[in-house]
């Protein structure tokens, strides 16, 4: 038998000739899925039984594979909670996290949001955790994601919603009226190159048509309609497509405050719109459209 920690610093070194990013990072987190034990434990195990280490040899095999770190041990954690992940939804990333900070930044005492795109309910129940006894709903359109979001909203208090965000009749019923909109729609475009682990996604939760605007072009007049005046809107967006968010939002005539953000590298993330009529939040500068850090 083996020393966890030997068997952690095997792995890490099989995953970095693979290439795979934050290779220490995956075995470890790997070794500890299997053992049962959070990750700091691992220098405590001298001994790993046989059986254990066939198991971790086999999670290193799918993650060398690039499959993603998170398909392989059925969890993603995501603004604090930990969320059942798979084949089939798509895996949650710590950017979108940014969506929710800037939330509660801008009026956290609003009490009707929708997440549009829920995959998993990353957004939703993060925002629900935020804002205890807020009416929120989530919105999906696969069948296997909203198996992933039903299991992971369970006893949450969100409502899933089974619909397509660029139907405009389904959305006019699921979501009534809103005063906060956050999406993390698919918005690769198709031509685009991904990772080896993006491509462990589902293809309708990634790629959004030649220009990657596809569902955000389409979504951007059901949500002017579903906010009420002063409402808030943010969706993230393709690394290219910042400027190309912002002119549909403008265009739509419905918006005000409209604002491209980046994420903490620098890289454009997302958008920000407050939909005309009363003036309801905390922003200080009413420039139609302006870019942030």
């Amino acid at each position: 038998m083996t020393s966890a920690d030997t068997l952690r610093r095997t792995g890490a070194r099989r995953l970095a000739d693979a290439g795979v990013d934050a290779a220490a990072h995956d075995a470890a987190e790997l070794l500890a899925h299997v053992l049962g034990v959070e990750p700091g434990r691992l220098l405590l195990i001298d001994h790993v039984a046989s059986t254990d280490a066939d198991r971790y040899d086999e999670a290193l095999a799918r993650r060398a594979a690039r499959e993603p770190l998170q398909h392989i041990t059925g969890t993603a954690y995501f603004a604090g909670r930990e969320l059942a992940v798979g084949p089939g939804v798509f895996v949650p990333r710590p950017e979108t996290e940014l969506i929710v900070e800037w939330a509660m930044r801008n009026r956290p005492d609003r009490r009707r949001v929708a997440d549009l795109c829920s995959g998993s309910g990353a957004l939703a129940l993060a925002l629900a955790d935020r804002l205890p006894g807020a009416d929120v709903v989530a919105v999906e359109k696969s069948e296997v994601a909203l198996e992933y979001l039903r299991r992971n909203a369970a006893d949450s208090g969100v409502h899933v919603v089974r619909g397509d965000v660029t139907d405009p009749s389904v959305m006019s019923v699921a979501l009534g009226d809103r005063d906060l909109i956050v999406s993390n729609p698919p918005y690769v475009p198709a031509a685009s190159p991904v990772s080896a682990e993006v491509r462990h996604d589902p293809a309708d939760a990634v790629f959004s048509g030649e220009t990657g605007m596809d569902v955000i072009d389409a979504m951007v007049p059901i949500v002017a309609d579903a906010l009420i005046p002063g409402g808030l809107f943010a969706v993230e967006h393709d690394d290219e497509t910042a400027d190309a968010v912002v002119a549909t939002l403008v265009t739509d005539g419905r918006f005000i405050d409209v604002t491209a953000h980046q994420d903490l590298a620098g890289r454009p993330r997302f958008v920000t719109a407050r939909r005309t009529g009363e003036h309801a939040g905390t922003d200080t500068d009413n420039d139609r459209a302006r870019m942030e850090p």
